[in-house]
């Protein structure tokens, strides 16, 4: 099929607002199907994309006009949702994890590779101008060589604003494999792979109140643990302390900050397309905010598809790769195993630092990166 690439949604929960609102501003993808559970809810998701059906899973897979499944179920369904559609003969976007446990993320890998599809994994939060400025201060030496790394997400849990929090307390869930793909993924950007790890994890509440919504006051069994702490050992040298917890009331801590042999660096948010980039150099001893250098302007969730489908038209490799994806879930059960064992593991995986995004970029124009990148904006994101 040419023009834009036609994607069928499975899963219209909370998080398929966002999508949805990105995607449809988006001229490289069209929303032609939505799939989930609830009728009704996919039927308000399709009717924000002109043109747009809800069905059932059986016929959205089967569809003529879905070429790509965006697969935004809760995790414990991300890997058997994501190999039915690979066995569909579609390619697939996924939200993050990639799958429950890394022996999933493998045979979803290994299927999408043997049919010959692709298939690409949020967070692409890394791919907005945040991140990838940072990126791009990194590996223009401004720093020098990387030494280390902290990286911190405390919360004191999500349960005080989802209306239906229990899956973040079953397996699949919990504080690291729900956002330490957004802060791992930054890493590996910055840092690349990381090659061990040692974790210590706790789970200091057995049961969580709902605080929101329609069942407000509703008790339920915590699963999973709930504050993890771990330190990795990146490919290149580099460490990183990390500490994904939801039983932190309040915190002072930075998202994340890189310190090498000449200086350091403030990274906004990688839960957040965007945000403050700041140097501090022994030439220059204080925070210094930097210009935007890089990313995908404007971003929002749903970019990595759009990226995925302009490679696919150019025939690159896209940037929210499942390679990418599948060494973050290995990560997280690493630390997770050294948790449980006290004993530090040698990761299974490795994967290439995906390509930057080059300069300044605006999507929704419609304009691919690879055909429209200057030499200023490679100079730019050097």
């Amino acid at each position: 099929m040419g023009g834009a690439l036609k994607v069928g949604i499975v899963g219209a929960g909370k998080i398929s607002g966002q999508y949805s609102a990105a995607l449809a501003r988006l001229p490289q993808v069209e929303v032609t199907a939505v799939a989930d559970l609830d009728a009704a809810r996919a039927a308000a998701l399709a009717s924000q994309h002109p043109g747009a059906r809800a069905v059932p899973l059986a016929q959205l897979l089967g569809a003529d006009d879905v070429e790509l499944v965006l697969n935004l179920t809760i995790p414990a369904a991300h890997a058997d949702v994501a190999l039915a559609a690979l066995e569909a003969g579609k390619d697939v976007y996924g939200e993050k994890p990639l799958a429950a446990t890394t022996a999933q993320g493998r045979a979803v890998v290994d299927a999408a590779a043997a049919a010959g599809r692709r298939l690409g994994c949020a967070p692409d939060t890394v791919l907005g101008t945040g991140l990838q400025t940072a990126r791009a201060v990194v590996d223009s030496g401004a720093i020098g060589r990387p030494l280390a790394a902290t990286a911190f997400m405390t919360t004191p849990g999500h349960e005080r604003w989802h209306p239906d929090p229990e899956f973040y307390y079953r397996p699949g869930g919990g504080p690291l494999l729900d956002m330490g793909p957004y802060h791992l993924s930054a890493l590996v950007h910055l840092l690349g792979p990381v090659r061990r790890v040692v974790g210590a994890a706790s789970r200091p509440r057995a049961t969580r109140t709902i605080g929101d919504g329609p069942r407000a006051g509703t008790e339920f069994a915590v699963e999973v643990d709930t504050h993890v702490s771990a330190v990795l050992e990146h490919h290149g040298g580099a460490l990183t302390t990390m500490v994904m917890s939801f039983d932190v009331e309040a915190a002072h801590l930075p998202s994340i900050e890189v310190h090498g042999e000449a200086g350091s660096l403030s990274v906004p948010d990688p839960n957040c397309f965007d945000g403050a980039v700041e140097l501090f150099t022994r030439e220059v001893p204080r925070w210094v905010a930097q210009p935007v250098r890089a990313g995908y302007l404007g971003a929002g969730r749903g970019y990595g598809v759009a990226d995925l489908a302009a490679a696919r038209a150019a025939g690159r490799p896209h940037r929210a790769s499942a390679d990418l994806a599948l060494h973050v879930l290995d990560v997280m059960e690493a630390v997770a195993a050294s948790a449980a064992s006290g004993a530090a593991v040698v990761l299974s995986t490795t994967c290439e630092r995906p390509a930057p995004v080059p300069g300044s970029l605006d999507l929704a124009t419609g304009a691919d990166p690879t055909t429209t990148t200057t030499a200023g904006q490679r100079a730019g994101a050097a």
